[in-house]
């Protein structure tokens, strides 16, 4: 409460930009629309500034008649020579000036209330600007968090990303090696008879990608054609069912399941 009262004292004199005449300011709601505090508070400034309005409006209307009506004075007054239309503008003179009598007393009453509704519509208007400040800085207040959260979800994802690249890595080529090894160990033969016993594995996810194997393949093609179940490859991928392949000089064997 205190905050909010040197909030008041410091706009006490400051000349704020009316806010329901700017669309910037409605534009604020365009995602969450205005609570109900605002709302009631945009509609008292509302009225306010529509009360402006047409009591400006009378107030020149009255001028007008008043106008009007003291130049038909001056127009009964030069008829009163004549003793007929003397009555007559007589009575119509008094009417006149009873009128004006009324007009003035509304003029003066609009004048008045023209003079109090400035300060009203400061008021309100600066109610309005502080209960709108309060809704945007509770909307960043909860951005903000809301994406530091997101970002430490992504620094995150991120991190156990590359640790789940470099543990599939590991896996390939502890896996490529394991089954290299146990055709050498075993034979092609008897590995064809193991593989089938074994179907659930999906024994295809070690073959090395294409665009790796082509230029083997086409330089194999250019020179003497490999016998069928060749068992070496330079990548130590399995290329098929029963052909198994050699990592070139591996530096260590991996058979870590970490």
């Amino acid at each position: 409460m205190a905050e909010e009262k040197d909030f008041r004292v410091f706009l006490q004199n400051k000349k704020i930009p009316l806010c329901v005449l700017d669309q910037k300011w409605h534009r604020l709601f365009a995602i969450k629309g205005k609570p109900e505090s605002i709302t009631v508070c945009e509609r008292e400034l509302d009225e306010l500034l529509k009360k402006q309005g047409q009591l400006h409006h009378e107030l020149k209307e009255l001028k007008k008649l008043k106008s009007k009506l003291m130049g038909n004075i001056v127009e009964n007054m030069e008829g009163t020579h004549q003793e007929n239309v003397g009555r007559m503008s007589s009575k119509k003179l008094d009417e006149d000036k009873r009128l004006i009598d009324d007009i003035n007393v509304k003029m003066e009453a609009h004048e008045d209330a023209l003079l109090e509704l400035p300060r009203e519509i400061d008021r309100a208007n600066k109610e309005l600007m502080l209960l709108t400040v309060e809704f945007c800085y509770g909307n960043l207040r909860s951005n903000v968090a809301e994406i530091r959260e997101i970002t430490d979800w992504i620094t995150q994802v991120r991190i156990d990303l590359k640790k789940n690249i470099i543990k599939k890595q590991n896996r390939e080529i502890n896996s490529r090696q394991m089954y290299a090894y146990m055709h050498d160990v075993f034979g092609a033969q008897m590995m064809d008879v193991f593989d089938l016993d074994n179907g659930d594995i999906d024994l295809r996810i070690l073959e090395a990608p294409k665009n790796k194997q082509e230029p083997e393949q086409r330089s194999g093609e250019a020179g003497n054609a490999k016998p069928e179940n060749a068992k070496q490859a330079s990548d130590g991928s399995v290329t098929a069912k029963g052909e198994i392949g050699k990592d070139p000089q591996p530096k260590k064997e991996n058979f870590e399941t970490k």
